[in-house]
């Protein structure tokens, strides 16, 4: 699987469950219910497709340059680790606001998400390529139907 279908599978599958584990833990460490953070976890889901695609986008695209034609540890490390740091300029004001919190409050409550979600995304990333296969700009250099067009 490739391409923009790759994607949608990607982000759809990781975003679903990222809702629910998020909604409950929001709901568990602020003492408020799951149908006040639920809206929270759906709009920090819709940022982070829209991030996701970006960032994972480009990522792919630095990819294509390297020499290296698969996702090492460390790859995989700094695949996670930037998205996530990425996300999180956008989530922080968007958590703040919502609680109605100040952005430090924000940044503590969102301590749990930030520690676990990289840990999530990279168990959830490799077991992806585990049953759908690499990219073709990790096996083959390029980047779906573009270096394909090219060619």
């Amino acid at each position: 699987m490739q391409g923009v279908l790759r994607r949608v599978v990607y982000i759809s599958s990781f975003e679903i469950s990222g809702i629910i584990i998020s909604a409950l833990i929001l709901a568990y460490l602020s003492g408020t219910a799951p149908s006040h953070t639920g809206p929270l976890a759906v709009m920090t889901s819709a940022l982070a497709i829209t991030v996701n695609l970006a960032y994972t986008s480009l990522f792919e695209r630095w990819e294509a340059g390297r020499a290296a034609r698969s996702r090492s540890l460390g790859r995989r490390i700094l695949h996670a680790v930037g998205f996530q740091i990425t996300l999180l300029v956008f989530l922080i004001p968007l958590m703040a606001w919502w609680m109605e919190m100040t952005i430090l409050q924000a940044l503590i409550l969102d301590t749990a998400l930030i520690v676990f979600f990289p840990i999530y995304m990279f168990v959830f990333n490799w077991a992806f390529d585990a049953i759908f296969g690499l990219p073709d700009a990790v096996t083959k250099g390029r980047v779906g139907n573009e270096a394909e067009a090219a060619a």
